[in-house]
């Protein structure tokens, strides 16, 4: 099946005996012992398994485990590895991650945060206990684009895995398993979402291996499982997911080279533009740019708060990947030890028609 005829038809699991068109919502929290595979819905459920099929077809993988945060699936990943491992990851990666790694594993793992773009500060960070590159292309929020094949190299030659955050380029623009990756994340809750409303992360691995075991005992163990409705949503929603895509990324497009040339702003942030140090890479290893477009506006912080202020068709609010474009002055919600430039402002280009939206931006910019 091609991408948009799998995202429709793979995640759509009957087992009801009328054979409903769309598949049931299972809510039951436990099941008859001999009946099936299932026993507990925390172990596992039938819309999990739809949506966990449904995530591995998608990322061209041989297996998949759904959590109820994209911060729950990523730290299932730190929690797999044994205690003194040593962990390579963006300097500018998801906040909330990077918090992940620094507060939870303290004293338990060690990470050394560096610029992934740069090959030769990737080198310089290896040591003999890494075990872990993790890897986000485009990154959060400065979009710098990592060269996973390149990465993944390093990691065999460590015998490390090597994790990707795919959130940002979903499996409809890249593959990182196609590239070398061993395990690609995602945070559900954004562009598989798709509306806003649903709260999720998920893990995707190449091969079923000792190490993917404990991470599936963590999320069987740990417990931090979406609901049989979430899942359900999920699956949903990524039956637009290739078109919505389009949509975001032909938005996004027309928004970064109409900011590109505005006087008010400073610089932007998109690597679909030509402008961009990683746009060669990207183009090499993705088929189409995303939806995230970040740019810093002529002034300090409070300029920059001054543009949102005065925007109507762009909600000031966390998170990205809705219908509805949201933007956000990055570095005011990431703390005080943030590496985001205090002018810059993430936009989240939504699938309104783009005139209203560069309308909007023309009078917030002046």
């Amino acid at each position: 099946m091609r991408f948009e005829t799998l995202t429709i038809h793979k995640g759509n699991l009957i087992t009801d005996s009328a054979k409903p068109v769309v598949q049931p919502i299972t809510l039951s929290t436990t099941f008859e012992h001999g009946a099936g595979e299932m026993m507990y819905t925390r172990a596992n459920n039938p819309n999990r398994k739809a949506l966990e099929d449904l995530l591995a077809a998608m990322e061209k993988g041989a297996d998949a485990a759904a959590f109820s945060s994209g911060n729950a699936a990523g730290t299932a990943v730190f929690q797999a590895l044994e205690p003194g491992s040593h962990i390579v990851a963006p300097d500018d990666m998801y906040h909330g991650l990077h918090n992940s790694m620094v507060q939870l594993f303290e004293g338990i793992l060690e990470v050394t945060f560096v610029d992934m773009s740069n090959l030769e500060e990737v080198k310089k960070a290896i040591r003999p206990n890494t075990r872990l590159f993790w890897v986000e292309t485009p990154s959060n929020p400065l979009l710098k684009i990592t060269d996973i094949r390149k990465i993944s190299a390093l990691a065999k030659e460590q015998k490390a895995i090597l994790a990707c955050d795919n959130t940002f380029a979903t499996p409809v623009f890249q593959n990182p398993i196609d590239l070398g990756a061993d395990i690609v994340m995602h945070s559900s809750t954004k562009y598989f979402g798709g509306h806003s409303d649903i709260l999720g992360g998920a893990l995707i691995t190449k091969e079923v291996n000792p190490f993917w075991e404990k991470v599936k005992i963590v999320q069987r163990v740990g417990g931090a499982v979406p609901a049989p409705m979430d899942c359900y949503l999920l699956c949903r929603s990524i039956r637009t997911l290739a078109y919505r895509m389009k949509g975001h990324t032909e938005h996004a497009t027309i928004l970064a080279e109409y900011l590109q040339n505005h006087p008010n702003v400073e610089k932007v942030f998109y690597p679909g533009l030509i402008s961009h140090p990683g746009h060669a890479i990207a183009a090499s290893q993705m088929s189409g740019f995303g939806g995230i477009v970040s740019f810093m506006v002529k002034g300090d912080a409070k300029r920059a708060d001054e543009v949102v202020s005065k925007l109507k068709y762009f909600a000031n609010a966390t998170s990205l990947g809705g219908v509805e474009s949201l933007i956000e002055r990055r570095a005011s919600v990431e703390g005080p030890n943030t590496k985001t430039p205090q002018n810059l402002l993430r936009v989240s280009v939504g699938l309104e028609h783009t005139d209203d939206l560069l309308e909007d931006l023309a009078q917030a910019l002046d």
